[in-house]
């Protein structure tokens, strides 16, 4: 069976890659710093299911000492210079969008394909895992059209994942930290707490207010946490899956995914999530550092306001 580990392995040999460049290249005096960094990342997505507990736990401190204690520097060069850059877009026009359009459409496929391929009535992708899984393909696909489209060298994909990669830098992990703690959160029981509260301070006698709390919580708590998947085991085992789906019977898939959608209008509204809005305005060089931010702020609450009023008119009709 097909599980995360294939996905695991990907994400490491891209990383193993991106700490090899580095280490290749001996005009950046961060290059040892950066080699460790993303070779230790690398270490703890190839190998950490065969690790003991203490072992992964050493190699996430010494990701930490090494990025607050050497620092990691700025990003490496580009693959190609600007002005390369600007003269392939104008040859490829349009076409330049293939290869990010084929990552939601193999997905999507994926995901309603391999839920179903079974051989000899045995799962050939792990069924609990079949998005991400598709999404993993997705991304292999898409880089080998557009490295046969664009005719680019074979380093060209390690390259500038270097580069993006030493651009955003320890930032880069912080949705796996954040969610790691957000299932440490619904273990220590967070979820009981806030549903204490909520309860204490909203009535939450028709479904419509709990709907509009979830939801909100949910935006909320990921603007505290700068991740979705933080916010979503605390809220949906406080108010989630007792009110909504227990109390007034809702479907817990639609209100999982609709859920998510409104943890992701407070990941638009927020510093916390740095890797997504702050990290893109110093690649860009924009002398606001919140701009992201305050452009997706209207954004993000219509979204909101959306997402609410289907998930109460969908979550209890099916």
């Amino acid at each position: 069976m097909i599980g995360l580990d294939a996905v695991y392995v990907l994400m490491g040999l891209m990383l193993a890659g991106v700490a090899y460049v580095n280490l290749m290249d001996r005009t950046d005096a961060k290059r040892y710093n950066k080699t460790a960094f993303w070779g230790l990342w690398a270490v703890t997505f190839l190998f950490s299911s065969h690790l003991p507990d203490f072992v992964n736990g050493c190699l996430i401190i010494a990701m930490v000492l090494v990025s607050s204690i050497g620092g990691l520097g700025r990003g490496g060069p580009e693959a190609a210079t600007r002005e390369e850059r600007a003269a392939s877009a104008r040859r490829w026009g349009n076409k330049l969008f293939i290869p990010a359009l084929l990552i939601p459409a193999v997905t999507l496929l994926g995901t309603t394909f391999f839920k179903d391929w079974r051989v000899h009535g045995v799962a050939v992708v792990d069924p609990s895992q079949v998005t991400v899984i598709s999404l993993g393909l997705a991304t292999v696909v898409a880089l080998a059209v557009g490295m046969a489209l664009l005719r680019a060298p074979a380093m060209a994909p390690v390259v500038e994942a270097r580069r993006l990669m030493d651009s955003v830098g320890w930032a880069a992990v912080l949705p796996q930290m954040l969610a790691a703690l957000g299932a440490l959160f619904a273990l220590a029981g967070v979820g009981n707490v806030v549903s204490t509260l909520v309860n204490r301070w909203i009535p939450l006698d028709t479904a419509f207010v709990v709907v509009v709390t979830y939801a909100v919580g949910m935006a909320l708590f990921t603007i505290v946490m700068g991740n979705a998947f933080a916010a979503f085991p605390v809220m949906t085992a406080g108010i989630g899956l007792p009110l909504i789906v227990t109390r007034f019977g809702g479907d817990p898939a639609i209100m999982a995914s609709i859920g998510m959608l409104s943890g992701y209008c407070g990941t638009l509204m927020t510093p916390m999530a740095a890797n997504f809005n702050i990290v893109p305005a110093a690649l860009l060089e924009l002398p606001d550092e919140n701009a992201v931010i305050k452009v997706q702020i209207p954004t993000g609450i219509i979204l909101l306001a959306v997402n609410i009023l289907l998930m109460y008119y969908l979550v209890f009709r099916y």
